[in-house]
């Protein structure tokens, strides 16, 4: 217990330090409160994460309004209020593909995924894989493809944390990314999936709850009349009536079609989200959770229309949150938190920047946990030590992954800062829907899916997409400072999951190791109990 004390006393008095208004002050105190539970949850929850079940799955005693409101929580992360408030801020109605995009894959696992995720699977979704496939070149490929994503999505929160403190308190950007590291390293080795969750419930109801009376100080404005505020952003935007029509931001169809592929399929094979369903005691609670957090994110992406074209009208042309090239102060990712200053002062500034803050500890959280779950259980145990790790052994190393995971984002945060961080989140799709989704689904519903297509076809999908991210224009140029990029589309996704898939496909089709073996027989077993809701 004096250790979590002691983590308190030596994090939190930079932010009373660097406070110099009331806003600061007010935010400081949600902050140190937030904190303070959280890491009392954390401390509790620690006695109890000597055993992988807990500390992986919360010991699958999660209900599941409760996990629906965690998935929510982990999903809703810096990218979805900052990020995308901060696009349609920025273009306007091409905002909206993000968070159409990021609604719509939620059906998918809703009647496809969630129900055999929790009847197949039990930490990890390689464990669904490995049950018909060999598991240490599965493993590998799973482990590789989660490491991957869950990087390009630390980047977007430590981008978007670095950003926020800067405006709030004066800090130094590398001094919030530390402070969000060494947070999010605290909650994972020592709370697990129990701390986890229940950080993530307390965030989602504080971000709904905010975010709810943001949108509503700005529809208050105009008389609750949605015409009238999109006329009004019409006016004082310099794009003028073009706000409402796609094509500042993705002004081609192939990368309108591949950001919402990447969006859609990336949904499905986010490890962070697949992990959840886990935390469930059975299949249709499983159900119940994604129902839940369906209806939880889709009212959150309302809002957050509503408030990024609130801070068009409210922001535009107001001095006091531009610099002197006339940019927003702190880019466009803090359009929600001028927005709350400007429509509700300093006291909803910092509620609204503790929240957004909370948000991003939270999902950082999650994010580590599905790393360190991938090194620890998929590499070490059944790659490294081909399945006879003990099982303290093997929570050793997953606390320990979630140390070096920490540290890595600290590092990448600080490298990335300035890049929006809807657009890295994108990126992190990507990867997701050509790597993790065409496996995870194929090995659902394909019975002539084999080892070496599934491993060779995801890898081909995964070195694709990394190859194409770097080569295009959000990594090559705005990030390496090359005058253009090599492959001209910010979102490859429509290429790469194509590619995935055939690669798969193909090499499956072609391999002539013998498909009827007995892993395949468990398999469809245990397949049609997960129909039946066994």
């Amino acid at each position: 217990m004096n250790f979590f004390f002691s983590i308190i006393t030596i994090l939190l008095p930079s932010f009373a330090l660097a406070s110099n208004n009331e806003s600061n002050y007010f935010a400081a105190i949600i902050f140190i409160l937030f904190v303070v539970v959280t890491l009392l949850i954390t401390y509790f929850a620690s006695k109890k994460t000597d055993v992988k079940e807990n500390y992986y799955a919360a010991g699958g005693k999660i209900s599941g309004f409760q996990n629906g409101l965690a998935i929510a929580g982990d999903y809703m992360s810096a990218a979805s209020f900052l990020g995308i408030s901060g696009l349609v801020f920025y273009s306007g109605f091409d905002g909206l593909i993000y968070s159409i995009g990021f609604l719509v894959g939620w059906p998918i696992i809703l009647f496809l995924i969630s129900e055999r995720l929790k009847n197949l699977g039990k930490f990890t979704f390689a464990d669904i894989t490995s049950i018909r496939l060999e598991q240490s070149k599965i493993r590998i490929l799973s482990a590789t493809g989660t490491l991957v994503t869950i990087t390009l999505y630390l980047i977007a929160q430590m981008v978007g944390a670095g950003s926020l403190i800067q405006i709030l308190f004066g800090l130094p950007y590398e001094v919030a990314v530390c402070i969000v590291g060494i947070l999010m390293i605290i909650y994972v080795s020592f709370g697990g999936m129990i701390a986890t969750t229940w950080v993530q419930i307390i965030k989602a109801f504080l971000l709904i709850f905010g975010a709810s009376i943001l949108a509503f100080l700005v529809f208050k404005e105009f008389s609750f009349s949605l015409s009238s505020l999109l006329e009004q952003a019409v006016k004082v935007h310099e794009s003028k009536i073009e706000i409402l029509m796609p094509g500042k931001l993705i002004d081609d169809p192939v990368s309108a079609i591949s950001l919402g592929i990447a969006l859609i399929l990336g949904t499905a094979g986010l490890p962070h989200i697949l992990m959840r369903f886990f935390t469930v005691p059975d299949a249709k609670s499983a159900r119940i959770s994604a129902l839940y957090a369906t209806t939880f994110i889709g009212y959150f992406y309302i809002l957050t229309f509503v408030i990024g074209f609130g801070a068009i009208v409210f922001l535009s042309d107001n001095s006091i949150y531009l610099n002197e090239s006339g940019k927003l102060i702190g880019s466009n990712n803090m359009a929600a938190i001028h927005l709350s200053h400007s429509i509700g002062g300093d006291v909803f500034l910092g509620f609204i920047s503790a929240v957004a803050f909370a948000t991003i500890l939270a999902v950082v959280s999650g994010l580590t946990l599905a790393g360190a779950s991938a090194i620890g259980r998929d590499l070490f145990v059944y790659v490294i030590k081909k399945g006879n790790a003990d099982e303290k052994t093997e929570l050793k190393v997953s606390k320990f992954s979630s140390v070096v995971i920490g540290i890595v984002a600290i590092i990448l945060g600080i490298f990335f800062e300035g890049q929006n961080v809807a657009f890295m989140v994108g990126l992190a799709f990507s990867v997701a829907a050509s790597t993790n989704f065409p496996i995870l689904f194929l090995t659902i519903i394909w019975k002539n899916l084999t080892t070496k297509g599934a491993y060779y076809g995801g890898m081909i999908g995964l070195l694709t997409t990394i190859t194409l991210v770097i080569l295009g224009p959000t990594i090559w140029v705005e990030v390496f400072g090359f005058k253009e990029a090599i492959f001209p589309y910010k979102y490859p996704a429509i290429f790469t999951v194509s590619i995935s898939f055939l690669a798969i496909f193909v090499i499956s089709v072609m391999d002539k190791t013998t498909k009827q073996t007995e892993n395949h027989k468990k398999f469809e077993m245990l397949t049609k109990k997960a129909y039946l809701g066994e």
